[in-house]
């Protein structure tokens, strides 16, 4: 997922997102790897880099002191 979809969504909704990530990341893919089936790498290098933004982009609201709300975007009509 891309920083700018995630700037989109609501503190509460990347919350969210981040915990079902890492659920998917601890549980599902290590757990695919104990039993023998097989995991991609890659997919779980891009879960861990999507976990990385999510908690980049919360970690930036929270020392802005920028609430719930999701960044506005700005047009050049106004």
């Amino acid at each position: 997922m891309k920083a700018r979809e995630l700037r989109e969504k609501s503190s509460e909704e990347l919350a969210e997102n981040l915990n079902e990530a890492r659920k998917r990341l601890f549980f599902q893919m290590k757990m695919q790897r104990v039993s023998g089936e097989g995991v991609k790498p890659h997919e779980v290098r891009l879960l861990r880099r999507d976990i990385a933004r999510m908690k980049t982009i919360l970690r930036e609201r929270e020392s802005s002191g920028q609430s719930a709300q999701p960044a506005v975007k700005k047009t050049g009509a106004e």
